[in-house]
């Protein structure tokens, strides 16, 4: 784990997002864990969705042992529900919609741990957003014990049909460390804003 080697960019905030099951393997508990070390060790904030849960509450409490300041975004109809963390600052929503805008308003990059169906949905859209030109915010897949392996296949073969253009695959930063994901957010974020 690099922590800290410095970045190419400033990055003071990093969204991620990721799963609030408890049942995930070791190997990508642990790397959670060395996420928000990390966030931790380079004076970064991280911002992610308020709970306690899973691969959500390792994270934040990795970052906030390490230093960091946490900031966690949730709906009203969850944060009912959920068991939360003593964070830096919580700010709660009404709507999913309300909450990816709050956490793109905070953020200046967005981080994917494994994670299901909302995690998917949430990186897509940055992603998205990405693609038309709505955002020169990188979005990063950290691919902790091999999880996106088969989803990188596909957007692979998305570019053999021809579905995805390749520059647009290649927006997509991928690494299985998190010093070495934040590394290249860093400096995909200069070459987004000049491509845009």
């Amino acid at each position: 784990m690099s922590c800290t080697v410095s970045t190419a960019r400033t990055i003071r905030s990093v969204c991620v997002f990721c799963s609030s099951s408890d049942t995930t393997r070791a190997e990508i508990r642990a790397t959670a864990a060395d996420l928000g070390t990390c966030i931790g060790k380079r004076e970064m904030r991280l911002v992610y969705g308020g709970s306690d849960m899973g691969l959500m509450g390792i994270t934040a409490r990795a970052a906030l042992a390490a230093g960091a300041e946490v900031l966690g975004i949730i709906p009203r109809r969850l944060a009912d529900k959920v068991r939360s963390l003593d964070i830096t600052e919580e700010i709660i929503v009404e709507t999913m919609h309300e909450r990816k805008a709050a956490m793109f308003a905070e953020s200046d990059v967005f981080i994917a741990l494994p994670g299901g169906i909302g995690t998917l949905e949430e990186t897509m859209e940055m992603l998205t957003w990405l693609q038309l030109g709505y955002s020169s915010k990188p979005v990063g897949i950290l691919n902790a014990d091999g999880y996106y392996d088969l989803l990188l296949q596909f957007l692979d073969s998305m570019v053999a049909e021809q579905t995805l253009k390749p520059f647009h695959r290649e927006m997509i930063q991928v690494a299985g460390q998190a010093g070495t994901l934040l590394d290249t957010l860093a400096a995909a974020g200069v070459s987004y804003r000049d491509k845009w």
